[in-house]
């Protein structure tokens, strides 16, 4: 058996994100390896300058997801999605902090409402993500105790793919023990309200399986170092039922 963390990410809005397709902020339906390991290496107060850090800690990672979306519709299990039209006028003397962890100012002219800056970013809504954290080996630092503590007293300020989704409450929800990262979502999902359609699940391949599972390719993990998000793995994608979970 096998210690699990389990966290609760929810938001009014939330943003998986995928890979951005020109001015298109689009969103997946789950959340990447990438975010995860951003999330804990920002809770632990780590920089982008500590790559090799980062790049440990998502190779370590195994993550599983059950969604819990609150959408009014027939198919309780999908989620609602919103697209946001923002518009940005960019003047040379703005300022503003970013993730950089300093200061900086816009490069140019006489601003940009000549023909100004448009982007499109997509969000869920109505939606719950309860993940299931292991770590291989799990003695090796941080460990999932020094994660949970991290989370519980961030050294910065955490949000939920973007900056504007700040968490509703607090991440850490708990513990599991199970055999592998479908187990540990099975056993969690007996907590959620009874849904006919069955909550959907994702989950690494090699932890655990379902009769009505699929089994795909998913290129969610970043290089740190360059920056670059690339590197496939792969995952099962099924939907956890009141049965499965007894």
């Amino acid at each position: 058996m096998a210690q699990h963390l389990m966290l609760r990410l929810a938001s009014p809005l939330i943003a998986f994100g995928g890979e951005s397709i020109d001015n298109q902020g689009v969103i997946r339906d789950f959340p990447a390896l990438s975010m995860l390991t951003g999330l804990i290496a920002n809770a632990l107060g780590w920089d982008r300058g500590d790559d090799a850090l980062h790049n440990r800690l998502q190779q370590r990672l195994r993550m599983g997801t059950v969604l819990e979306p609150m959408a009014r519709s027939a198919d309780t299990a999908m989620s609602t999605r919103l697209v946001d039209f923002q518009t940005a006028e960019l003047g040379a003397a703005d300022t503003a902090w970013t993730t950089w962890g300093q200061p900086e100012e816009r490069r140019g002219g006489l601003g940009s409402y000549a023909g100004p800056h448009l982007r499109y970013r997509h969000y869920h809504a109505e939606v719950t993500a309860w993940v299931a954290l292991q770590l291989a080996p799990c003695d090796e630092a941080p460990t999932l105790d020094a994660i949970a503590s991290a989370l519980d007293r961030p050294m910065r300020p955490l949000f939920i793919g973007r900056k504007p989704c700040l968490p509703a409450g607090r991440l850490v929800a708990g513990w599991q023990e199970a055999e592998h990262v479908l187990g540990a979502l099975q056993a969690w999902s007996r907590h959620l309200p009874a849904n006919a359609q069955g909550w959907r699940a994702q989950w690494p391949d090699g932890q655990g399986a379902l009769p009505s599972d699929r089994r795909s390719d998913l290129c969610d993990e970043r290089n740190w170092t360059s920056g670059l998000h690339g590197g496939w793995r792969p995952v099962r994608e099924g939907r956890l039922r009141a049965e499965a979970a007894a």
